[in-house]
């Protein structure tokens, strides 16, 4: 129940603080904001990123406990790569102050988004060490305050201090302040740093981590690439419209994507633990089965309810091209979710995580001929098409991986045909609802989506969810007196 709580407040302040941000800079400097971010994203994911996946797979509450070593080392390796992250970014802000002090420059930008980096990485580690012990409230905890201090910081400096250099930098205080009001649930007894236990053990973290990276980094420089080409083939204000559409749909599909995974694939490493690899390879097939059965009727509702968010909640500067980019990036982002969320635990469970990084080597070429190709025949529309594409493609790729061969799973390929069938019959419904007067047609669509996606859900138990819900929330029967 914390996990779900998280999601919805996570999800609800981020959009909320999105807009706010958007609307405070306007369409070129959100634009640069974004691209910024962009790039932090990318050195959190090349740097920080195996020390999040480490955590997620090997600590627990027993390896707390009972192996020290484990955390002292996670804990001195982010230290050490922090370190280095913040001489950089004061190395860019003293050349900055002498070569050009305006918060404008690049350099003022770059040292930012070093620093955001830093932040976003002291932010998910420590969510994933909270995570992988099952301590829910303490991880809700920790998501309310990042989200209270990100509302409080961000919007108050985009406010006083309309400038990309500033906003981020409040961004990166507010991971980090979370994270120092939450130390003490957070904080492990004191563990012995063995050198060579450690080198060990950070190897086998590296080894299992470092393909994962190198793919996250491919997925996160596909938009940081397609946004910079979008602002030379355009110009910045382009690039703003262009990321408020992604980063409103990435945020929540990552949202409810992670909050699923933070219970799903945990389950999984407890099944490993406790009833060996055959129990978590069965966990996964199952977790398949609900990442699907609640992401693909997310995407088509977020499809129908467009026009209506656009005219009640996107700032006027934004509109028109949020709902053309939404519609083009949606698909893209539902294969992303998919790959992130159900195919790469498949993978991360054996502990054989090179697949991955063939998928995001295709779909960054894929992407990549697309951007050489499409901008000519769709203009900047093209550049979302070809992110869409390059995604979808390395979807299939590692479905493929997933599906064929000696070690191929067992899909819950009901549950993933009813789901699908669920959603079209869904869709077909809200489709002429979409341009109705946007409050009517937001309120219809919701509530009529939510009631037929739902009613085909109890009545064919797909993925398991009915029986979860009546498990979770159905009256307990009395135990009869011995």
């Amino acid at each position: 129940m914390a996990v779900i709580v998280a999601f919805v407040i996570n999800s609800a302040l981020n959009l909320l603080l999105g807009l706010l941000i958007a609307k405070m800079l306007g369409p070129a400097d959100f634009g640069r904001f974004a691209l910024a971010t962009a790039g932090a994203v990318v050195l959190n994911t090349l740097l920080f990123e195996w020390l999040r996946l480490s955590a997620t797979r090997f600590y627990s509450a027993r390896v707390r406990d009972g192996e020290p070593w484990i955390r002292a080392g996670l804990d001195r390796a982010y230290g050490v790569i922090a370190v280095a992250l913040v001489a950089l970014a004061a190395l860019c802000a003293g050349l900055g102050l002498a070569i050009d002090p305006s918060p404008e420059s690049r350099l003022a930008i770059t040292a930012a988004t070093a620093l955001t980096a830093v932040g976003i990485g002291l932010f998910d580690y420590h969510a994933a060490l909270a995570r992988a012990r099952f301590v829910g409230g303490t991880y809700l905890k920790l998501v309310v305050w990042k989200n209270v201090f990100g509302l409080v910081l961000m919007a108050g400096t985009a406010w006083f201090f309309p400038q990309p250099v500033w906003v981020l930098l409040a961004g990166a205080a507010a991971q980090a302040l979370a994270v120092v009001v939450m130390r003490a649930a957070l904080h492990d007894r004191p563990g012995v740093f063995a050198p060579e236990r450690s080198r060990q053990t950070l190897r086998l973290f590296a080894g299992y981590g470092l393909p994962l990276i190198a793919a996250n980094a491919i997925y996160q420089l596909m938009p940081f690439i397609n946004r910079g080409a979008i602002a030379a083939a355009a110009d910045f204000s382009e690039a703003g419209y262009f990321a408020l559409a992604a980063d409103l749909g990435s945020r929540g599909f990552s949202t409810l994507g992670t909050a699923l995974d933070l219970l799903l694939f945990q389950l999984a490493v407890r099944a490993e633990e406790h009833h060996g690899r055959e129990a978590a390879e069965a966990q996964i097939t199952r977790n398949i089965g609900v990442v699907v059965a609640l992401l693909l009727p997310c995407a088509a509702g977020y499809w129908a309810v467009t026009p209506a968010l656009q005219q009640l909640v996107v700032p006027e500067a934004f509109r028109g091209p949020f709902a053309l980019y939404t519609a083009l990036l949606i698909p893209g982002l539902f294969c992303l979710s998919i790959m992130n969320f159900a195919l790469n635990p498949i993978f991360q469970i054996r502990r054989r995580t090179r697949p991955v990084i063939a998928a995001a080597l295709l779909g960054c070429a894929i992407n990549g001929i697309g951007l050489a190709v499409l901008p000519r025949l769709m203009g900047p529309a093209g550049i979302a098409v070809a992110q869409s594409l390059g995604l979808a493609a390395a979807a299939a790729l590692l479905a493929g991986r997933a599906l064929f061969g000696p070690d191929r799973l067992a899909m819950p390929w009901r549950d993933i045909g009813l789901s699908a069938a669920a959603s079209l019959a869904m869709l077909v419904v809200l489709a002429p609802l979409r341009h109705l007067e946007p409050a009517v047609a937001l309120t219809i669509c919701v509530g009529l989506g939510v009631a037929l996606y739902g009613a085909v859900v109890w009545v064919f138990d797909i993925a398991g969810l009915r029986l979860l819900v009546t498990e979770r929330f159905g009256r307990r029967r009395p135990v009869a007196a011995e």
